[in-house]
């Protein structure tokens, strides 16, 4: 009893801290499978469905407010969904097929990129860029969200850490590129959750939805009111440090464990 209800709270308060900081950035997302698998030890595949759960909640949420804002490209988030869909599809499939060691070793190394991305990459969110001729394209496009996709259903990792830098060096405007990109994940999340549900244990899972759930959609509604009242450089910097740190970490036990 006490053991359950330390998950649950451990959990909830994930969430809620995972979820303040995306509503305050847009990243951070990719810590949650490191938390429950790394930290908690919980089984990969009910950490990946859990985090894909997540993932989904703070996508519908985020793109919601970027969309009010104005700063959604509709037409660029189609054609991203439309190739997402079966990449996702494939990726959790990919996750299935592989043994633990090796979908564990692909998330903590991803998590490990992801954080130096954040540390090393510039804040260009006043630069105005000329926007690449390869987004006309609609197979392109297409083919990114496909690409993407295998990549963020595989490693369990959130789609905008990922695609948000690739979008802002094909010259979208930052804020668009999150907003796409947090609508992009919810297409991405859906059959994600439901390949990992499926492989995960109902019985110990079922309990922790709710948690999941609350401390997302308390987080981030908490996050979006801090964001313009917290230095975000600050902040990312912090995350990317956490991140960098954690990943190591993991990498080693893992090979320790191995």
């Amino acid at each position: 009893m006490f053991t359950n209800l330390f998950l649950f709270s451990i959990v909830i308060c994930s969430n809620l801290i995972i979820g303040v900081l995306l509503g305050m950035t847009g990243i951070s997302g990719f810590l949650l499978p490191l938390i429950y698998v790394g930290f908690l030890g919980m089984p990969l595949h009910d950490s990946l469905a859990l985090s894909f759960l997540s993932f989904a909640v703070s996508g519908i949420i985020g793109a919601y407010s970027y969309w009010k804002s104005k700063n959604m490209d509709l037409k660029l988030a189609l054609f991203l969904s439309i190739g997402s869909l079966p990449g996702a599809l494939l990726g959790v499939q990919i996750n299935v097929l592989i043994s633990d060691f090796l979908a564990e070793l692909l998330l903590y190394l991803f998590i490990l990129l992801a954080g130096l991305s954040i540390l090393f990459k510039k804040n260009n969110e006043n630069t105005i860029t000329k926007q690449s001729i390869l987004l006309n394209h609609s197979f392109i496009v297409t083919l990114l969200g496909f690409l993407t996709a295998v990549i963020c259903a595989l490693t369990g990792a959130g789609g905008p850490i990922l695609l948000v830098p690739l979008l802002v060096s094909l010259g979208v405007n930052i804020r668009v590129a999150v907003g796409v990109s947090l609508l992009n994940s919810v297409v991405i999340a859906i059959p994600s959750i439901f390949g990992y549900f499926a492989h995960a244990n109902m019985e110990t899972t079922t309990p922790l939805i709710a948690a999941s759930l609350l401390g997302t959609i308390i987080g981030i509604l908490t996050g979006a009111r801090l964001a313009n009242k917290v230095p975000i450089h600050h902040l990312k910097i912090m995350i990317a440090v956490i991140t960098i740190l954690s990943s190591v970490y993991m990498l080693v036990m893992l090979k320790v464990g191995a």
